[in-house]
């Protein structure tokens, strides 16, 4: 016997990668920012060398996420039938 894998509703694609990007962006801001000394009373303020690596890090999170990891946190929680 064969399974049918039921198609992924647009929703919960867009919904997942809307909470990654959050994730990781927070979360990934906070600790960069933590690390370099950029921590401000209202969250943290990235600049310069700081900023590029979030955004590396927010690239690499994505496709590793995608290509080899069977999907990132959001879409193995949301993809789940």
């Amino acid at each position: 016997m064969t399974d049918t894998v039921k198609p992924v509703a647009t929703w919960r694609k867009v919904l997942a990668a809307i909470l990654d990007f959050v994730t990781v962006f927070f979360g990934g801001g906070y600790a960069i920012g933590y690390l370099t000394g950029s921590v401000t009373a209202e969250g943290f303020k990235l600049e310069g060398m700081p900023a590029l690596v979030l955004f590396a890090l927010l690239i690499i999170y994505f496709v590793a996420g995608s290509k080899y990891l069977g999907g990132t946190i959001w879409q193995r929680i949301l993809y789940t039938h």
